[in-house]
């Protein structure tokens, strides 16, 4: 109970500020066609350089959350995915907005959104402890298989690209190399430069992968694009901010699937390279087959809308579980709070729940908050983020660069962060150009390092026997688990071969 009480007590003013002015923000990037929710949480990185823990974490589960909900708004009006987890259930709404239901679709992508968020929060909340407490017992066989299955988890679910993951994920961990051995205390890739002894800086490259390669592949592309929006079809659905009117019913019948996305929303947002987007196509796959109109799936479906909007804001929670019991990212934006949890002396995993519970729990409470204040924000905001759709980006990625900039160099008061970024925005570029996910190589610098601490230690432990690594019971188990997926990845592989 003082836990909980002392947990309160770090929900101040500046938090529920940071909480609602990160929400806005979330809301305006979120409804750009192009702009991801994982660039809006790297671009918030700059202004958690000068807050308190609480108020900079309010600020990233804030525009998380927000972003999500936000990239329903084109999806809705203009048939484009704001971002890529409102791809699943994209035709579902234009349709319904079409017919006239422009506020009804909003309304009904709103609350299923929050609602899947509390849910997931809940889940987080409860779960979360008591996976630290197991967590405890791990040594550093354990983390050794729990990195490798990490790892591996980036390219189970890349589809057709598990070469290409698989590749991105090797490169990420190369990088992860640079500077100096933890245990040899010599210098590694370095080419002499004295900026590579300490590695590169995480949170930079994160920058340039999502934030400057999405301006590179716009200013690229953007006279060979001949789409535009057409204005007139947003001028006719500015009507009332009634979005809210006959959501009850629809809502009240789909109580058990909401339910049931939302906790296989917040399971996929677990599984470390997953995320929103995957748990929204999940959800919506299983919707249909359950559903009593599969026909009307892809065709103006309510109950597909539901289902995956509660979904893909469920997950939110389940990424943050494995970031902070095990230090392991479940997406892109959860890697890029780990590297704030560092910034803010707050080092993920077990340790955390024994050490700053009352922090943890604040971090629980602001997941409550966060999805309930996306229901009066997107209330008053939404007819204005109508007309947010239509802004120039050439006027909007000017400002995104100067954003990446600045945050880059404000971490180490560094002109070589700025160099770093700049030139993982190249490389994303290109990569993604060429159909590589980038995902990959987050994991890769995240978990690498934690993959060679663990494994050296173990092997320096065990006088270099490989039984040490299944002769624990958790051990066994989580070996069998990554041997599996290992499997799993070489049919695909050669799956992909024989299709060629």
């Amino acid at each position: 109970m003082d836990i909980l009480i002392n947990a309160f007590s770090y929900i101040d003013f500046n938090s529920i500020l940071a909480i609602l002015g990160a929400g806005l923000f979330g809301l305006f990037v979120g409804a750009i066609p192009g702009l991801t929710a994982t660039m809006a949480v790297a671009l918030m990185v700059p202004f958690t350089f000068f807050m308190d823990p609480i108020p900079a974490l309010a600020l990233m589960i804030s525009v998380g959350a927000s972003s999500i909900y936000a990239g329903d708004i084109p999806g809705a009006l203009l048939r484009i995915p704001g971002t890529p987890a409102s791809a699943a259930y994209v035709d579902d709404s234009y349709r319904l907005v079409k017919q006239g239901k422009v506020n009804f679709v909003l309304g009904l992508g709103l609350l299923s959104s929050v609602i899947g968020g509390v849910i997931g929060s809940i889940i987080l909340a409860v779960s979360a402890p008591y996976l630290a407490k197991f967590a405890l017992k791990f040594s550093s066989f354990e983390y050794t298989w729990l990195s490798l299955l990490g790892l591996s988890c980036a390219t189970l679910i890349a589809g057709k690209f598990v070469t290409k993951s698989l590749l991105t994920l090797l490169f990420g961990i190369l990088i992860s190399t640079i500077g100096f051995d933890e245990f040899t205390g010599q210098a590694r890739f370095t080419f002499g430069l004295v900026s590579l002894y300490e590695g590169v800086s995480f949170i930079p490259a994160m920058i340039g992968l999502f934030a400057i390669s999405g301006a590179i592949e716009y200013y690229a592309n953007r006279h060979k694009s001949t789409s535009h929006i057409d204005v007139s079809s947003l001028e006719n659905n500015q009507g009332s901010l009634n979005i809210f009117k006959g959501l009850a019913k629809p809502l009240s019948q789909r109580k058990g699937s909401i339910l049931r996305s939302s906790i296989i929303g917040t399971t996929i947002g677990a599984l470390p390279g997953a995320g929103a987007d995957i748990a929204a196509w999940i959800s919506y796959a299983i919707s249909k087959k359950t559903s009593k109109t599969p026909e009307l799936y892809g065709k103006g479906s309510q109950d597909a809308i539901i289902d995956a909007s509660s979904s893909n804001n469920a997950s939110l929670a389940g990424s943050w579980i494995p970031s902070l019991v095990f230090g392991i990212p479940g997406d892109s934006a959860a890697a890029i709070i780990i590297g704030v949890l560092y910034m803010k002396d707050m080092q993920p995993g077990p340790s955390l729940f024994l050490f700053q519970p009352d922090k943890l729990y604040a971090v629980f409470i602001l997941f409550f908050i966060a999805n309930i204040a996306l229901i009066p924000l997107a209330l008053i905001v939404v007819n204005f983020l109508k007309k947010i759709i239509q802004i120039n980006k050439d006027i909007l990625y000017p400002i995104v660069i100067i954003f990446s900039i600045v945050g880059s160099y404000a971490i180490n008061n560094s002109p070589e962060a700025v160099v770093v970024m700049l030139l993982m925005g190249v490389i994303g570029y290109f990569l993604q150009k060429n159909h590589y996910p980038i995902s990959p190589i987050i994991l890769g610098m995240i978990l690498g390092p934690m993959l060679e601490r663990n494994l050296l230690s173990s092997l320096t432990k065990s006088d270099g026997s490989l039984l040490a690594f299944v002769e624990r019971p958790v051990s066994a188990v989580l070996a069998c688990c990554f041997l599996l997926v290992v499997i799993l990845q070489i049919k695909g592989i050669v799956k992909n071969f024989s299709e060629k």
